[in-house]
């Protein structure tokens, strides 16, 4: 998932430099020519916006919140975990670095207080991937989170992409569905799984999950959102790249992508 405002790119030919120490200063009027937040994605992740989050008593009564700080802690426990131990995560880290675009965990990996509705998201403006510790709270989840939004970031590196465009959003959403989403089990729970049929049944759990993801950071219908999708599915769903195979869950596979790396160059 994105988070994305509508000035995004300051130069649309290049990526950012994401070996920057700092991210890139946005002028007063790129700034007020930011339209509704929310159209963008920005208001399911408050600290984006300079926010500090503030739990109601009624909250830090009945749901035990108000322990943002431990939450911060425990996050950043898990994401390093997923670094050192995650066979995902690592190839995802490799293969950023082979593409000239190594991760700072420091800089570009940052836990926050988000939109329950969401784990995580791609802040492409700063080059971060935001991992929400108030609802990624095991490592299991991280490590999904991580390799999914470190997908969209791949994306970002190796591409010419303009996240304004929908057609863009939809590509990079379908591919992160398609790697690390839509195992039988997941695509089961989802309801677009069934015994038979399962590469289809595949297909379409890709389908609905890039317009879910589409759906929650653009201001467009359900109808634009699945358009978008199908115009760039066929495309977008043959790509594999950086991982190289759809993981299954409770497989081998994602040991096995990560063995390979080496032979597509990712080492």
């Amino acid at each position: 998932m994105f988070l994305i405002t509508e000035e995004i790119i300051p130069d649309a030919d290049k990526p950012l430099n994401v070996n920057s120490e700092s991210p890139p200063v946005k002028s007063t009027n790129e700034k007020n020519n930011v339209s509704d937040p929310a159209n963008w994605g920005y208001d399911l992740y408050p600290e984006r916006r300079g926010e500090k989050y503030k739990p109601s008593w009624a909250k830090v009564i009945f749901r035990g919140e108000g322990k943002e700080n431990l939450d911060k802690l425990r996050c950043e426990e898990n994401v390093y975990n997923c670094v050192k131990n995650s066979p995902l995560v690592k190839l995802m880290l490799v293969a950023l670095k082979s593409s000239g675009c190594a991760v700072d965990l420091r800089r570009h990996i940052a836990c926050e207080v988000c939109d329950p509705s969401v784990s995580g998201g791609y802040d492409p403006l700063l080059n971060q991937v935001v991992v929400c510790q108030n609802v990624a709270r095991s490592k299991g989840m991280v490590q999904g989170v991580l390799t999914h939004e470190m997908i969209h970031m791949f994306d970002y590196c190796r591409n010419t992409l303009d996240f304004r465009n929908v057609d863009h959003l939809a590509c990079t959403e379908i591919r992160a569905a398609n790697l690390t989403h839509c195992s039988f089990l997941s695509a089961w729970h989802q309801g677009d799984a069934s015994p038979f049929r399962i590469q289809q049944q595949h297909q379409e759990c890709v389908k609905t999950k890039a317009v879910q993801s589409v759906l929650a950071v653009r201001n467009v219908t359900e109808e634009e959102a699945a358009a978008a999708v199908n115009r760039v599915f066929s495309r977008c769903y043959d790509d594999l790249e950086p991982i190289g195979r759809r993981i299954r869950r409770n497989s081998m596979d994602m040991y096995k992508a990560y063995l390979e790396a080496p032979f597509y160059g990712y080492d």
